[in-house]
């Protein structure tokens, strides 16, 4: 199936939702600032696919009838994300998102940080405003654990010592955490129990780990433009799952000419290529695929207790999505 259908399959159920909420999203960024109007008409135009939105109106049509409180949930969500995603730039010192130039790249970071506070400010208002104060300790949680695992990503990368356990941490925390508040928010919305919100929390996770893995095998895997891997999180000293499986079951001579190469040839094209070879030949790609698939089947199993639907399908195809998807 193609990647076009695929995505006519998650949206058909929730079509009408996603026209409305667009205006609906537009009409929140507004503001009487010029600067900050003009900079927030630039972020909307060079939106992604919504991912966020999407997943908190599916899950609150598989648990019960999409309200306004579904409208705010998916405001949150996808300000919050477009907050985290203005803030990593300035952190990564990335000029490009998307094929876009980043907002510090056009505005320097000063300001990329200022309009990352306001679309996170902008959120919580939204919020407090209509009295979702239970939205409100989903979205602060979440808030909390990706700053929390950006700066724990960021002290072990100096230290290079990740462990499995903590990879997971990290990785739940930095992205997996903002997708399980999606379903959570979603299931909240409609008044679901409190043990559908935890299963949809639960979800939400698997997903986003599955989700993060997949990310994480993109820098060994060939990019179409270059004919060869990125091997950018190496170049960043970023320990991700294929390296770390290699590490943990590689000779003391092996593992001292990883850790070399990347505490001090990291910038080394030739020696980065080396190391994703070295990754390959050692099976960590293939030890994190299997992971990564370990993380959609307990998605799925947790979307096989809800009755047959186009919902329920167009859910099963997000989780496929999420890991066939080519960037």
């Amino acid at each position: 199936m193609s990647k076009a259908s695929k995505l006519n399959i998650i949206k058909a159920p929730i079509e009408k939702e996603l026209n409305e909420f667009d205006p609906y999203f537009r009409n929140t960024m507004r503001t009487k600032v010029r600067l900050l109007d003009i900079i927030n008409r630039y972020i909307i135009k060079r939106k992604g696919k919504e991912m966020r939105p999407i997943l908190v109106f599916l899950t609150a049509k598989l648990c019960g009838e999409i309200n306004q409180s579904t409208y705010i949930a998916a405001t949150l969500t996808q300000l919050l994300h477009t907050a985290t995603l203005v803030h990593d730039d300035v952190v990564d010192e990335a000029y490009e998102r998307r094929g876009f130039f980043s907002i510090n790249a056009l505005w320097k970071s000063k300001v990329a940080v200022l309009v990352g506070d306001f679309l996170l400010s902008k959120g919580l208002l939204i919020a407090l405003d209509n009295d979702e104060f239970n939205q409100l300790k989903v979205v602060s949680e979440s808030v909390k654990d990706m700053s929390e695992g950006e700066l724990l990503q960021i002290e072990k990368s100096k230290k290079l010592n990740i462990t499995e356990d903590v990879y997971f941490d990290i990785i739940y925390k930095k992205t997996a955490s903002l997708i399980a508040a999606c379903t959570q928010l979603g299931a909240l919305s409609v008044n679901a129990d409190t043990e559908t919100q935890e299963k949809m929390k639960q979800f939400g996770a698997y997903l986003g780990i599955a989700f993060q893995i997949k990310d994480d095998l993109f820098d060994y895997d060939k990019q179409a433009a270059i004919g060869k891997p990125t091997g950018n999180d190496i170049k960043e000293r970023k320990l991700t799952l294929p390296l770390i499986a290699v590490l943990r079951d590689c000779s003391p001579k092996e593992r001292r000419w990883v850790l070399k190469s990347l505490k001090k040839h990291n910038k080394d094209k030739d020696r980065v290529q080396e190391l994703i070879k070295f990754v390959k030949d050692k099976g960590g790609i293939e030890y994190t695929r299997e992971k990564m698939l370990e993380y959609k089947a307990k998605a799925d199993s947790i979307l096989m207790t809800f009755p047959d639907s186009e919902v329920k399908d167009a859910m099963m195809a997000l989780v496929d999505y999420t890991i066939e998807r080519k960037k």
